[in-house]
């Protein structure tokens, strides 16, 4: 997104801590916040009428929380990049944004603000960043989950280090399949697909449920990332 001003929407239910961090990412030219929202519903809301590129997001927010909001942004429209903005360090809440999809975590505790406007412009950008002090634990729970002979999800963006270069994790695809899932990476919701192909949202929908099972991945943002690769 080099040269172009990053659209972010500010997710939190203390105002203060929201209007907090507007007034840091605002000071930069190449920054705009273009929304606040107090909870996950409103989050999902606003996403949808200010098409921002970036949402930081809380995780424990009242009628619904961030990692159910960013599960359901992501289904909805996979180009959006998540970050998630929380005071929590607990194992359960990183392994279940990422695989929701986020695409960084961060803690409010130890996130200073030039630490944040470089994250949101590598995010805007494709990177995906993790709070350095969370690294060990996320690389531990992968650890134990290939010794216990689980297929841990990758992060977006992460290299899939188990595939070797020979693989072709497509293969498992039916032709359909992988017209789907062009499109997915196109940034097309699930009507627009339907209208492209000439086939119901029901259809598409079984498509991707197909998709996500074959490929081993959580939701279709990592399916788009990693045809986006190939």
């Amino acid at each position: 997104m080099s040269g172009e001003t990053i659209r972010i929407l500010l997710t939190d239910d203390h105002i203060l801590f929201r209007e907090g961090v507007a007034g840091i990412l605002e000071r930069e030219p190449d920054l705009h916040v273009v929304g606040q929202a107090s909870n996950g519903r409103e989050a999902v809301q606003l996403a949808q009428e200010l098409n921002p590129d970036v949402i930081l997001m809380d995780i424990q927010m009242p009628i619904c929380t961030g990692l159910e909001a960013a599960q359901q942004l992501l289904e909805k429209q996979s180009g959006l990049r998540i970050v998630m903005l929380t005071v929590s360090d607990k194992d359960q809440d990183l392994f279940a944004a990422i695989k929701a999809g986020a695409q960084g975590y961060l803690l409010k505790g130890s996130t200073r603000a030039q630490e944040l406007v470089d994250v949101v412009r590598r995010v805007a950008a494709g990177d995906a960043i993790i709070t350095p002090a969370l690294v060990p634990q996320l690389l531990s729970e992968f650890a134990a989950m290939k010794q216990g002979g689980e297929k841990p999800a990758a992060p977006p963006h992460a290299d899939l280090a188990t595939a070797s270069a020979s693989d072709d994790v497509f293969n498992a695809l039916s032709d359909r399949e992988l017209e789907v899932l062009h499109l997915v990476a196109e940034g097309l919701k699930n009507r627009e697909i339907a209208e492209s192909l000439f086939i119901s949202e029901n259809t598409v929908r079984s498509h991707l449920r197909n998709i996500l099972d074959k490929l081993h991945v959580q939701n279709r943002l990592q399916a788009a990332n990693l045809i986006k690769r190939t």
